[in-house]
Formats: structure tokens, sequence, C-alpha cells
């Protein structure tokens, strides 16, 4: 046992454990795919039989070295080149990796989808196990030639594949984890034993292929898929920041055709090339869009502001409140005493007219009593109330009790779909041309977005919701006829002002090299 003293003995068991390792993983590799194949409950087993497979094969082999050494001798001759037992054992066992990872990556690259109308159709544990017989045969034979060449002694050579396999038994699990939830390394698998089964072939015709030359060329592309995978970590970080909903609801309006006016501009730099024509309709986008945002709206971006709304005073003659009635195209109005915030109830208009046309007055035991909500309120809890309203409107207040607006069915409707102007009002929006548009101050932003193709005018931080408050937030003050700024290749003039409110707008879009305008 004087060998065991001999520190060249276990310089050359360390080596030859290293050497051992690194020929085996491609084996450990192709073993951890073919495992998949499997039932779930059945995976575990068919790693630990085929690892244990490839380790009695090789410790076989071992006890065989004489048997293995004539291996080499020539057994017959092709166009006079001889061909040995190990050839023709290379030969098969490349054309089998060659086939094998041709397939897989086949199935792989060509995405192909297997519908199934039952349960999912596993291969058998005895079909798999025999791939792996085949498959460690030809590495066993590759790996025992390799140790018969390192050293010399026999104990060494068994002492160096069981602590081998013994490693790659433990690491089994965690790298058949590591490479099933990473695709692309499956892919650049499949790639390395292709490289190997070609290798495999080369040896078994005689042409020699240096180790090293495999090893750099796997280990270069280990290190760049190893920065790929930086790379798709630090995007998966990044997305982490955004709220689910919002990479949802963009994911879905990708899926739509909908495209930012950045993703445009970077695509006519990238000289993209035409696009494929979207499958749905701007307006359809919008509708999705609009009802996607809908819950991250604030009521103030969807009701009807103190200042357009509508009412009829209990204290007014009978003729003005006939004749504000005929002149508003509505069919509830709110009904106070003296000011807007001295709310009675809401009124239906066919009713005033009738109690006005027989007694001269409204009938306030008619009158239903009004819905308050708080401005803080969701749109979706104020579109729940809205329900079980009756067609009936909605006041929002203030924390001071002070009416700050109404939201009816319709403002829900216009949110989603867009305006739908009564007779009494004008279009918020007018288009003077293919990149212009004259827009009034009070024109929802989440609008605006739809109809100019921005994703720069809503922020969910600001506490305004239309164009006037989007421009009084750049200018800092309030501007004067003429000024003008621009946000996202748009320009935006002021063209009125009155009474200390940005009235009307022009937007005219600033044209960039190379960049469409968006289809409308």
């Amino acid at each position: 046992m004087e060998w065991l003293s001999d520190p060249n003995i276990w310089v050359g068991l360390l080596t030859l454990v290293v050497l051992e390792i690194v020929l085996g993983i491609d084996n450990l590799i192709f073993i951890a795919i073919l495992a998949e194949k499997v039932p779930p409950h059945q995976r575990d087993k068919a790693r630990l039989i085929g690892l244990t497979l490839a380790m009695l094969m090789r410790l076989g082999l071992l006890t065989m070295i004489s048997w293995v050494v004539t291996l080499t001798e020539p057994l017959f001759a092709v166009m006079g080149k001889a061909i040995s037992g190990r050839d023709l054992i290379l030969l098969l066992g490349g054309v089998f990796l060659l086939f094998k990872a041709t397939m897989e990556l086949h199935e792989r690259v060509e995405g192909k989808i297997h519908v199934q109308s039952g349960p999912r159709v596993y291969a058998s544990l005895g079909a798999v196990i025999a791939q792996i017989i085949v498959l460690d045969a030809v590495f066993s034979l590759d790996s025992v030639i390799t140790a018969v060449g390192m050293v010399d002694q026999l104990g060494v050579m068994v002492a160096a594949v069981i602590i081998s396999m013994a490693v790659m038994i433990t690491a089994s699990k965690p790298l058949t984890r590591f490479v099933n939830l990473h695709p692309t390394v499956v892919v650049l698998c499949l790639s390395f034993l292709l490289m190997i089964g070609l290798s495999l072939m080369a040896e078994g015709l005689g042409f020699h292929i240096p180790k090293g030359y495999l090893y750099a060329a796997i280990g270069f592309s280990v290190v760049i898929e190893f920065f790929n995978q930086l790379v798709q970590k630090n995007f998966a970080k990044r997305d982490a920041h955004v709220p689910l909903r919002e990479r949802t609801a963009g994911a879905v309006l990708r899926l739509l055709g909908n495209r930012s006016r950045a993703e445009i501009r970077q695509d006519a730099d990238g000289d993209a090339g035409a696009q494929e024509p979207s499958a749905f309709d701007s307006e359809e986008r919008n509708m999705v869009s609009g009802v996607l945002s809908l819950s991250r709206r604030s009521i103030r971006s969807v009701m009807t502001t103190r200042s357009d709304v509508t009412w009829i005073d209990v204290q007014a003659s009978p003729e003005a409140i006939r004749q504000r009635i005929l002149e508003t195209p509505h069919s509830f109005f709110p009904v106070c005493r003296g000011q807007l915030d001295e709310i009675i109830g809401v009124g239906r208009a066919k009713e005033m007219i009738a109690d006005l046309a027989t007694t001269g007055a409204i009938d306030l035991t008619r009158v239903r009593p009004a819905i308050i909500m708080p401005e803080t309120a969701g749109v979706l809890r104020i579109m729940e109330t809205l329900k079980h309203a009756q067609g009936q409107l909605v006041l929002i207040a203030d924390e001071y009790g002070t009416i700050q607006g109404l939201v009816t069915p319709i403002d829900i409707l216009e949110a989603i779909a867009g305006e739908f102007p009564d007779e009494d009002e004008q279009s918020v929006v007018e288009v003077l041309g293919g990149d212009q548009w004259k827009i009034d101050g009070s024109a929802d932003l989440h609008y605006l977005q739809q109809v100019l193709h921005s994703d720069a005018l809503v922020s969910p931080d600001a506490d305004y919701s239309s164009l006037a408050g989007f421009l009084l937030e750049r200018f800092n003050t309030l501007p004067v006829v003429g000024d003008s700024l621009e946000v996202d290749d748009l320009r935006f003039e002021v063209l009125t002002v009155l009474e200390r409110r940005i009235a009307t707008v022009l937007v005219t879009r600033v044209p960039l090299p190379g960049v469409p305008a968006p289809s409308v």
C-alpha cells in the first residue's frame, strides 16, 4: 500500500476525477433531458438508474481493461481504412447522439404544440432506460479509455469513477431543475451533444479532434449563455417594478396591435420595414384600453364638472324652469334651492314639465332622493351604484360637502368608448387635418391619449385630469395666447384663455424623419 503515500497518485486521482466529471457532464445533461419524458413521480428514479448504470458500466469496463485495449485492434478495413471495435462503437454512438439531439432540437426550435384531448402521455420508464443504456455505453467507453491513458493503477481508476459519479448523482436534480427552468440552456446543451456526436464520428473515422478545442467551444458558449441569463434576470427585475396590472394591460394592447409613439420611432430608426396590418381597428383597441384603465381613473376624469352641470332652482319662476328643462336634452336634473350645494333631490324631466303645466310648481314629493358619493370613490364603485340607480345620476361631493360634479351611465360609456356629445354640446376634439387638432381645455387626458396616440399625457401621480391641467402643470403659471410647448412629438399652443382658464389648444404633431403618422 505504499502507493497511497505517493503524491503523484493523489495528483493523478484528483485530475482524473475532474476529467471524469467533465466527460460525464454531457452524459448527465442528456439523462436529464430524457428523464423529463417519463411521469414526474418517476423522474428521480430515471436519473438515479441512469447514473448508476453509467457508473456500473464504467466499473465493468475497468475490470476488463485488457479487453478494452484489444478494441483498438483492427477488425476490418473499408477503402483502405482500418476499422477497430472502438471505432465502430464511436461511429454508432456518434450517429445516435446526432439523431437524438437533432430530434430534440427540432421539437424545441419548431415549437411543436402537441394537442391532446386527454391527459398527457409520457414515455415508459423502460423505453427511457433503454436509451440511457445506449448513451451510457458510448460515454463510458470514452471515459474508460481516458482513464486508462491517464493512470496505471486500477484502484485509482475505480476510485476516480466512483467519486465522479457520486458528485454527478448529487448534482443531477439541481442541474435538471436549472435546465428545465431555462429553455435556452436546453438548446445550448443539445448543441453541445451535436458537437460531441460529430467529434465521436470523426474519432471513429480516424480524424482526431483535440478535446481542448471542444472544451474551449463549450466554455465560450457557457460564458455567453451566462451573460444571456444575467440580462434576462435584469429584465425580470425591471419588469417586477411595474405593477402586474400595467404589465398585463400593456401585453393585451400589444396583442391587439396597439403601438406607442416610442415604438413607432424605434422601428423607424431601425428601418424595420413595413409593419403587418393590425387585425383590430383603432376603435376596438381604444375600447379595450378604456376598459383596462377604468379602475385606475379618478372620478374627476369621468364626471361632468360642476361648471357644466345643468340644475333646476325651485326658487326660479315656472317659465324659467320650463325653459331650462326644454333647452337641455337630459332626463334627470339635480333639484336645488338657490344654489347647487343646497340639493333637494333629483327630478325626472317629464314629471317636472307635467307639474309645471298642472300646478305651476314642481311637486317636491315626486323628487327622488339624491345619490351623493365622495370624490375619493373609485370609478368601479360609482358604476356599481349606477347599476342600481334605475337610470338616475350620482352627485360627487368633496370632503367639505361641496358638489363637484355628477356621473351618469353615459359618462362611464364615454370613458370606455369615447365621446357621445349631446345636442347642446360640441365635440372637445376638432380634427383640422391629418396632424392638427383643435382641442377644448376640458378634454379628458385618457381620451386624448387614444386620439393622439401618445403615452406621455397621463401620469398616475398627477392631480389633474384635463388638458388644461396638464398644460398648467408644465407652464407653472397661467399661459397667455400663443404660448406653446412640445411633449412626445406633439406641439401644444394655447389659442384662447377665458376667465383664468385655458379654453382651447391647438395640437400639432411634429414630423420626424422616417416616422410615419399613426393611423387613426
